[in-house]
């Protein structure tokens, strides 16, 4: 009852706010990607009446375009036009939208009302060509899965059954990030004349994601991933779809697409749909690896495409929306943390970057509200309290206030591939005492797993002694690894105990001659 309560507050404050619906037109405001408090129930008001469309109805076509946040315009796949509006107009929809309400094109793109009457005026042709009954909100099925624009059926079907008419079902507040209510429908029992999904209760769950809500919509649009380091996972890009989640998913499992990706996540984080297994390469990313637009991260990798190594999460969304939904954000971090764990994926800022970061000449998403900070400390919870501390052989790279390293000017810089960061120390194997140290601080006591990354190669010492100190400087631990093999990737050497305070783990050159020992990287976790 008090979610129907608040729901009849926005419904009575709407209801003031149109009071003057018939007084004369305003001058438009100039334009803004922001939408006025307290007016867009007007501009919907005003516009359902002018054109003879169901008001709860075009609001709600709205909402799940574009949660009624003024877009600007994005192009994320090929074949797709940039969106436009509160109603997420696009191309010719936006062209004739315009002219039939009179307005230009970049009113229509700039201005709400502007972008809300081309929208009505545009489903009012639609129904008036398809002959509907205006009165009956349940007869513009057909029109509602016209607007979305999604070719194959089964979507069109999602779009009204599972998006706008669920919408007129549950009723919604959308409210701005001061507080402020934007608009509001209120619950209307209804059901679209209109075709259901076909074998929607039966459909698997992902397949690499097995958790309730997950779908496995399975996408055409992927090859394998290479052979080698190179298609080893090691990244996750980050993704808007420049629309609504079901456009999405049905435009990437669509051929004509000549795109996907492994994961999309719906605008309120309560389904996900997996289109491409992890294992494979999906089609996400129109660009090769270039290591400065990543802090100089893993440079051996230039030149090959970002596709090869990453995995792909599309959002239901916008990178010019001012925010996103929190249960989108929570939902998209669990299954980063899934897929970090399933390939040891560090979680940091060089592992999880932005799709315009990799590709910033034609892409932006998933734009600049995207909120990284409070993503990458979601996707760490959910894995648990602690996080993984990593220690790069460059201390450029590394968190001083907990990882630093040290070597003596007696060891050379490597840049073959498969190093992690930007290069590695080596050195001949001889009797000194002379290690590379990785320092890392514990604020308490505990018992940690230590990773460690190297470049493999026919020359590497097969007995490479790594050896682990508490910040007593007493040893807790020693073993010899096999640096010919495993490379490029992280590799667990051994669990111990460490005290408070600053430990270490050094990379000895005292083993067999006639070899060289690497200090690339150390993961404590």
């Amino acid at each position: 009852m008090g979610k129907l309560r608040s729901l009849a507050a926005a419904l009575l404050a709407a209801a003031a706010l149109s009071a003057c619906a018939d007084q004369p037109a305003a001058p438009l405001a100039e334009p803004s990607a922001a939408v006025p408090s307290g007016q867009l129930d007007t501009y919907f008001d005003d516009a359902a009446r002018e054109f003879g469309v169901p008001p709860a109805l075009l609001k709600s076509i709205g909402y799940v375009e574009t949660r009624w946040q003024m877009v600007r315009g994005g192009v994320e796949f090929p074949g797709q036009e940039a969106a436009y509006g509160v109603m997420a107009l696009r191309g010719d929809k936006l062209a004739r939208g315009a002219r039939l309400a009179g307005v230009t094109v970049q009113e229509a793109q700039g201005h709400p009302r502007a972008n809300i009457r081309a929208a009505a005026a545009l489903l009012s042709e639609w129904a008036e060509e398809a002959r509907t009954a205006r009165t009956d909100l349940a007869a513009w099925g057909p029109v509602v899965a016209r607007y979305s624009g999604i070719k194959d059926v089964n979507g069109q079907a999602m779009y009204v059954h599972r998006d706008v008419y669920a919408t007129l079902n549950r009723g919604v507040v959308g409210s701005s990030p001061s507080g402020n209510v934007l608009a509001a429908v209120m619950p209307v029992k209804v059901t679209a004349a209109f075709q259901f999904p076909e074998g929607d209760a039966q459909m698997a769950v992902a397949p690499d994601y097995p958790v309730a809500g997950t779908i496995w919509r399975p996408s055409p649009n992927y090859n394998a991933r290479p052979t080698g380091d190179i298609g080893v996972v090691h990244m996750v890009i980050i993704h808007t779809c420049e629309g609504s989640y079901t456009s999405c998913w049905s435009w990437l499992t669509n051929t004509q697409a000549q795109a996907s990706a492994h994961y999309v996540v719906n605008e309120s984080g309560s389904e996900i749909s997996q289109l491409v297994r992890e294992s494979d390469r999906a089609w996400h990313i129109a660009a090769t690896y270039d290591c400065s637009l990543n802090s100089s991260h893993e440079c051996w990798r230039n030149g090959y495409s970002s596709n090869h190594f990453t995995v792909g999460i599309e959002h239901g969304g916008y990178a010019s929306q001012t925010s996103f939904p929190v249960g989108q954000i929570d939902a998209s971090a669990k299954l980063s943390c899934d897929i970090s764990k399933g390939h040891g994926i560090p979680r940091d800022r060089y592992h999880y970057v932005a799709h315009g970061q990799l590709q910033p000449y034609n892409r932006t998403d998933p734009g600049p509200n995207w909120p990284w900070t409070d993503y990458m400390n979601r996707i760490n919870s959910h894995c648990g309290a602690t996080s993984a501390i990593i220690i790069d052989s460059n201390n450029t790279n590394n968190n001083a206030s907990v990882a630093k390293y040290e070597v003596s000017a007696n060891w050379s810089t490597g840049s073959s591939a498969g190093y992690y960061g930007t290069g590695y120390n080596f050195a001949s194997t001889q009797a000194i005492s002379d290690p590379a140290t990785f320092w890392f601080y514990l604020p308490a006591a505990a018992t940690r797993t230590i990773d460690a990354w190297w470049v493999a190669g026919t020359n590497r010492s097969t007995t490479t002694p790594y050896i682990a100190y508490n910040a007593s400087g007493a040893e807790v631990g020693r073993v010899s690894v096999n640096q010919q093999a495993n490379g490029g990737q992280w590799n667990a050497i051994g669990t111990w105990s460490f005290s408070a305070g600053w430990n270490k783990v050094q990379v000895s050159r005292w083993t067999t001659a006639g070899y060289v020992v690497i200090a690339d990287a150390v993961r404590v976790r």
